[in-house]
């Protein structure tokens, strides 16, 4: 009779022994794209947890499952890692934002959807926003220059769309769309601190009424 060997039926992430992988565990060999994919998941993480101050590149690495010097491979340094995870984030709330604005030609629509579209921002799990508005590093200068050029663009593509419905001069849209950027980003925050007493479509519709309230006047005291 032919003996074969036993099938290894152990749950991956465990040992053979059927523990858990040691925290310090390294992972596999990625490519270049998943393993930073996985750094910046796992600075996230520590970030959030500790402020960029409190931060270290010994818990990334822990946290990762992989050496320092993998870590620094990637990210030459700890700043260097947080400013490739802000911009990440900013990207895809710009993307979230630009969508909204043009998922329709009705303006009172849009109001609604780019409020809806950063409440929904603000809600993710991932508490992205609190790197995003809430960094310990916020006067860090290439970080506030960033932040600018992102409420710059959210501000001017909301301004252009005021413009071209009220005929309003670009300067005068252009402070509307601050305004409204800002509202948007205030009160979801605010929002964010009620733990869900407060559902969140009903709470970015009621700012959505209260901005297209103001903005839809513009047209008939013109």
């Amino acid at each position: 009779m032919v003996h074969q060997a036993p099938v290894d039926r152990t749950p991956a992430g465990k040992a053979a022994t059927g523990q858990p992988k040691a925290a310090g565990a390294r992972s596999a060999r990625l490519p270049r794209d998943e393993r930073r994919a996985q750094l910046l998941a796992a600075a996230q993480e520590v970030f959030v947890a500790n402020g960029y101050h409190g931060a270290a590149m010994d818990e990334i690495a822990e946290t990762a499952h992989v050496s320092k010097p993998v870590l620094y491979q990637h990210f030459p340094s700890k700043r260097e890692l947080y400013l490739a995870l802000l911009d990440s984030h900013l990207t895809t709330l710009t993307g979230l934002m630009m969508a909204a604005l043009n998922s329709t030609k009705d303006n009172d629509e849009r109001v609604q959807a780019v409020m809806r579209a950063y409440y929904r921002f603000i809600a993710s799990d991932d508490q992205a926003h609190r790197l995003v508005f809430e960094s310990d590093l916020i006067n860090d200068s290439d970080v506030s220059s960033r932040l600018e050029t992102f409420n710059k663009t959210f501000a001017d593509a909301i301004a252009r769309v005021i413009a071209e419905d009220t005929k309003l001069p670009m300067l005068e849209a252009q402070l509307l769309g601050r305004g409204l950027a800002g509202m948007a980003q205030v009160s979801a925050r605010y929002w964010l601190e009620t733990d869900g007493n407060l559902d969140l479509d009903v709470a970015s519709d009621l700012i959505y009424r209260l901005a297209w309230r103001g903005i839809s006047r513009f047209p008939k005291e013109t």
